[in-house]
């Protein structure tokens, strides 16, 4: 028999555009409106859309703080 581990979310790479949406303080709809333009870092699959953690924190932590300029 084969053994299925249960993944925490904490340990999970990706997360949903949903939360995405939350973490950014977003609409939903904007959230979606930024993966299908470019502006998130996205995996597709098939019509889903997943947000690697690793790339969404890098985003964050390179995004221009208040007052710099890009």
């Amino acid at each position: 028999m084969e053994q299925v581990t249960t993944i925490k979310n904490s340990e999970r790479l990706t997360l949903t555009v949903e939360e995405v949406a939350a973490m950014l303080g977003i609409a939903r709809h904007s959230a979606y409106k930024a993966c299908h333009q470019g502006e998130l870092p996205v995996i597709r699959v098939g019509r889903r859309f997943l947000i690697p953690k690793a790339a969404f924190d890098r985003m964050l932590a390179e995004a221009p703080k208040d007052g710099e300029h890009s």
